[in-house]
């Protein structure tokens, strides 16, 4: 009996325990940084799911998952691959090891993809037939349509693809990282064989056996340069057929009177991290060209095929590549998802029911009017402005910096640019501005993560037009976003500023949540100008009057306002933290969020992406409640909000609560602190703390769940920021149309 009672204790003790067991973790304070990434995913993925979504939509989210995961694992695993190489399996804060993580991370990803593509095979394929917009492979057409497909090919399509033979005298060619591919069996005919002997007569081959084989094989390399999707116009609906069956239908057509027996497609991930070592680089700019040009010989991490790949074929590839079979990831459907997106707009001219309705951004309502008739300079001076993209536009920005390239008046501009669009309008600007006999300096950060090239083209025009180029720090990334206009005045010499959570990237802006503020407070000027110093000279002030840097003085800020909450608790004050950030990882932050929970700080979290702090487990974290966000924009604005007694701290940032943001990055974190700015920016927390549809919360398992709407008000929060950023204006022009105003001349 007495046995009895304690095995029935030690059970009850065990329950307990596993109540908030997590696949995510191995401890009861953190999740597995890469396992909590995957729940991002997941999270997008359940938008593709979600039939509430239009259509078309959903097929882009579906996208973004195929996307997100690729990127994942070119960088991530191939990281954690890097370390396991070298034997470095020490513990991660949720207490992996590298091999612990990788076996978790490939477990998960075959979830994921199995969803994937049951979501577009049973759930977004047939709903698009019943809009009469038909996705098919070859064999699903009509006689008809294959004679329109198979001109296609004719037309287009076979005088762009190469076939390469693979044999003694052609090895195996160098397959291109995330390029779709498709692997030819051929069958070998007995009088070629024994002419390949004779010339091979004396030759050893050490990749192949010296016995004449059965089977020859060459790869071709699905086109990029073509539409992957070729769109047949019928009186049923538009049938969109991928390129790659249209090639292996007519695969016949490219290796003229030989016999194909198999044929299959394939796509293999390399690593793409580039290692960089600042310390002995002469040239960073030359290096990491060099290292850009390395990613397509990166180690191979992953290969993709189809299920229906001839075994005989798939053990080829795999031997020819020198592939570990646990890396092979077989699905059912078409290899490469991203196309979706292209799907998507394909369609929508003719659907537009199936899309978000179109958005046209509002113009930023604290200004004074549209920007591009204002003398911008006097409105900044005049008091802060704040913009918010998407829900406005982003040409305050961009009128900001063409202003500033032909204002006479302006002496210098200094900026630092992480990632810009391909075809910058704030590029131009800059160049403009080095030809008008400006003062140019540009920070341009070549280590952004695939935006590499990009960056390295616009710093060379930026060089050769005149503007002081520059490229950070060693061993730092610069991601701050920081514009400084420096202008000579009837009073003297002043400086505007613009702040910003977002890059300069008037692309991104139509997608990414963001907000800015525009200043012309001294305070703020003077730290710009030692900030600027800092990125260009040996400079490192000691005291900052409004903005805090990282990695010297951000974190401790951080960790001493979290504190000063805690502290207010335990006196029994009211206290509160509210954050808006895309990933919180900082085994430090997340350690004090922990403590101030303990005190009795309320704790609200709005964390896009990543977080491996645990919510609502008793005695740690009770009081923080984390949520995230998904819908139409992606949530990219970091926020940070302290009570202190009723005195209300709010600052924007660059930076996430990440180790690399903190202790690696060179950030900026600002304080906002005009009436009407402040009140705005509260105005988007108010809303995302309030978001009932999109708003995802973090269970104390690590899983997300939403609200249960019964008896709840719906209240999608993108959507009301919209509805928000168009009543400002008509309000503004409510109020500019009951009093008499004329618009300020812009300078020439």
């Amino acid at each position: 009996m007495a046995q009895s009672k304690k095995s029935s204790a030690s059970k009850s003790k065990e329950n307990k325990t596993d109540k908030y067991a997590s696949p995510l973790s191995k401890n009861s304070k953190f999740y597995n940084r890469e396992l909590s990434w995957l729940e991002f995913d997941d999270r997008i993925l359940h938008e593709a799911r979600d039939t509430k979504n239009p259509l078309l939509e959903r097929l882009n989210f579906l996208s973004i998952t195929a996307s997100n995961l690729d990127e994942f694992y070119i960088v991530r695993v191939a990281s954690l691959r890097d370390m396991k190489s070298i034997g470095l399996e020490d513990k991660d804060l949720a207490g992996f090891t590298t091999s612990e993580q990788l076996e978790s991370i490939d477990a998960k990803t075959r979830r994921t993809m199995a969803l994937m593509y049951s979501t577009f095979g049973r759930s977004l394929v047939p709903a698009l037939e019943q809009e009469h917009i038909y996705f098919r492979n070859y064999d699903e057409l009509t006689g008809k349509q294959k004679k329109i497909v198979n001109e296609y090919f004719k037309a287009v399509l076979y005088p762009i693809v190469t076939p390469l033979a693979i044999d003694a005298s052609r090895p195996f060619p160098l397959i291109y990282n995330r390029m779709l591919n498709m692997m030819v069996m051929l069958e070998n005919d007995p009088n070629e064989v024994r002419l390949q002997d004779k010339a091979n007569d004396g030759i050893k081959n050490a990749s192949r056996s010296e016995e004449s084989e059965p089977y020859k094989y060459a790869t071709i390399q699905i086109p990029t340069v073509v539409k992957r999707l070729y769109q047949l116009t019928t009186e049923e609906g538009d049938i969109f057929v991928p390129i790659e069956q249209i090639i292996r239908a007519n695969i016949s057509e490219l290796f003229d009177g030989q016999k194909v027996v198999a044929s299959g497609f394939y796509r293999v991930m390399r690593n793409a991290d580039l290692d960089i070592d600042e310390d002995e680089a002469e040239d960073l700019l030359k290096e990491i060209e060099e290292q850009v040009r390395k990613r397509r010989f990166g180690e191979i991490i992953r290969l993709e095929i189809q299920d229906d790949m001839d075994p005989e074929l798939l053990e080829f590839i795999v031997d020819e590549l020198d592939i570990d079979k646990n890396d092979i990831f077989s699905v059912n459907g078409p290899i490469d998802l991203t196309f979706l997106s292209k799907l998507e707009s394909a369609c929508k001219p003719k659907h537009p029911e199936l899309c978000y309705p179109e958005h046209e951004p509002a113009e930023a309502a604290s200004f004074d009017g549209p920007v591009s008739q204002l003398d911008i300079f006097q409105q900044i001076r005049e008091k802060d402005r704040i913009v918010h993209h998407p829900y406005e536009t982003f040409e305050p920005v961009l009128e900001f910096v063409k202003q500033a390239a032909r204002d006479p008046n302006v002496l210098a501009i200094k900026q630092t640019l992480y990632r810009v669009s391909s075809r910058s309008p704030i590029i131009a600007a800059l160049l403009e501005a080095a030809q008008n006999g400006k003062q140019v300096m540009v920070l341009v950060e070549l280590k952004a993560r695939f935006d590499e090239e990009n960056n390295i083209n616009w710093a060379k025009k930026l060089e050769n037009a005149g503007c002081h180029v520059i490229y950070g720090l060693v061993g730092l990334k610069t991601h701050s976003k920081i514009t400084l206009v420096v202008r000579k005045e009837e009073d003297g010499i002043r400086r505007y500023l613009h702040l910003a959570t977002g890059n300069y990237n008037d692309v991104t802006a139509k997608i990414y949540t963001d907000l800015g503020l525009f200043t012309a407070a001294e305070s703020y000027g003077e730290d710009a100008s030692e900030f600027f110093n800092m990125l260009s000279g040996f400079s490192i002030p000691q005291n900052w009057r409004r903005l805090i840097p990282a990695p010297l003085w951000m974190k401790e800020y951080f960790v001493s306002k979290i504190r000063r909450e805690a502290e207010n608790a335990k006196e029994g004050k009211e206290a509160r933290i509210i954050a808006k950030i895309n990933s919180l990882v900082d085994g430090v932050i997340i350690n004090e969020l922990y403590n101030a929970s303990k005190a009795g700080v309320k704790i609200d979290l709005i964390v896009r992406g990543i977080c491996c702090l645990r919510a609502g487990i008793p005695g740690l974290s009770e009081n923080i409640t984390v949520r995230s966000i998904t819908g139409r924009f992606l949530e990219h604005s970091r926020i940070f909000y302290f009570l202190n007694e009723g005195h209300d701290d709010l600052y924007m940032a660059s930076a996430d609560w990440m180790p690399r943001n903190l202790n690696r990055r060179v950030e900026l974190l600002f304080p906002i602190e005009d009436p009407d700015c402040r009140a705005r920016v509260k105005e988007v927390l108010d809303v995302e703390l309030a978001d009932t549809v999109r708003a995802s919360f973090l269970s104390p398992d690590g899983t997300y769940h939403k609200l249960d709407l019964r008896g709840k008000n719906k209240l999608d929060s993108q959507q009301r920021l919209l509805e928000l950023a168009d009543e400002a204006v008509a309000g503004r022009k409510e109020l500019i149309n009951n009093q008499e105003f004329i618009p300020a001349e812009k300078p020439d």
